[in-house]
């Protein structure tokens, strides 16, 4: 049986006091997502760059350092 491939990676960790900030990263698209955990502080929302334009790795099977 095969090793089925993780949809969503974790690309960036910080942590806080009582949580944490990640960036996501669906490897079916490339869109990166920031992911916010903790004390009553979760959700998910498409990580924007400067210009307001959603954050997309160049090859959508992103694969780590």
């Amino acid at each position: 049986m095969a090793k089925k491939e993780k949809r969503f990676i974790v690309k960036e960790e910080q942590s806080f006091y009582f949580g944490a900030i990640l960036v996501v990263v669906d490897t079916a698209t490339g869109v990166n997502y920031l992911v916010t955990y903790g004390s009553g502080a979760n959700g998910v929302t498409p990580l924007l760059d400067a210009n307001g334009n959603v954050v997309v790795d160049s090859t959508a099977r992103y694969m780590p350092e």
